[in-house]
């Protein structure tokens, strides 16, 4: 693997906002699985991925590369891309099966901050105060959702299997963006067999652990499909154009709107209800947003 090197203004700026978009894309997951329905997890992955998957068999199609060529890449390429997307989700079900929800949710969204952490010592980009600020105050506005929505949080020992697995969710998340960025070579279309992988794993895990359950009506349905072409498709090809062009530093603290645009969205079509804690939560996390891409937003 190479690692990425110095990148032009534009090129990393258009790639940083490639990634704001797989943000945003991400925003949305919450609203379209609760439209979804009482679908099992595995299954909705199984299902969703391979929509995802179909994305990138479209691209490469129309590249004219050919399907053997475009996902002819060495074991380690594979390894890390299966591990990050079905590492990250088999990890964090897993979670929210052995620990309470709202505290896994928490543990598993260090993965923004591990990103920012991570940068320097493996994609070789320099850390600053800004950066580590930025990602810093983004995790607290989180904090501040998780409890405002919540009620409260109780960290308990006797969850603390379910806690090790969301805090392994978001290290195999982390880990999978930043080496990403030392994969420079391998295209974004690659993706779509890391897709393809995970829809396998998840339907044998499927298979092993759940009862199949098929969603109830036509909007669930189409919120299957505009799950796997947008937050489960699309947004995993930006976000991999984005993790090994642009500025994984800034994306980390960018990623802490994921979760505040699930909740606007929530809030909007009646999820969720307005707080004092969302409001200082929006605050914090925009902030942060802002203080981490003060470079990029300045030039």
């Amino acid at each position: 693997m190479k690692t990425g090197g110095s990148l032009d203004v534009g090129t990393a700026s258009g790639a940083t906002l490639a990634g704001l978009a797989a943000i945003g894309l991400w925003g949305a997951l919450a609203l379209l699985t609760t439209i979804v329905g009482a679908v099992p997890p595995f299954q909705l992955v199984a299902m969703t991925f391979s929509l995802g998957a179909l994305v990138g068999l479209v691209a490469i199609l129309r590249r004219g590369d050919g399907i053997v060529a475009a996902l002819r890449w060495p074991w380690r390429i594979w390894a890390l891309g299966v591990s990050g997307l079905f590492g990250f989700h088999a990890l964090f079900f897993a979670a929210l099966q052995l620990a309470p929800p709202a505290e896994a949710n928490l543990v598993n969204y260090l993965w923004p901050l591990l990103i920012v952490l991570l940068s320097a010592p493996l994609a070789g980009t320099p850390l600053r105060w800004w950066h580590l600020g930025g990602a810093l105050l983004g995790l607290l506005g989180i904090a501040l959702l998780t409890f405002g929505r919540s009620g409260g949080l109780a960290f308990a020992g006797t969850y603390a299997v379910g806690y090790l697995c969301a805090l392994g969710s978001a290290l195999a998340w982390a880990l999978y963006s930043v080496l990403s960025r030392r994969a420079g070579e391998v295209p974004s279309t690659a993706v779509a067999g890391f897709c393809a992988a995970t829809a396998a794993l998840a339907l044998v895990c499927h298979l092993l652990f759940e009862t199949t359950r098929w969603p109830a009506s036509p909007s669930a349905w189409l919120s299957v499909l505009a799950l796997g072409l947008g937050p489960t498709g699309a947004a995993f090809y930006l976000w991999d154009h984005a993790v090994k062009r642009g500025d994984i530093r800034v994306l980390g603290a960018l990623a802490y709107l994921a979760p505040l645009l699930s909740t606007g969205l929530l809030l909007i079509f009646g999820g969720a209800t307005w707080s004092f804690a969302l409001a200082l939560a929006t605050l914090l996390i925009v902030a942060g947003a802002i203080l981490a891409a003060k470079d990029m937003l300045w030039r």
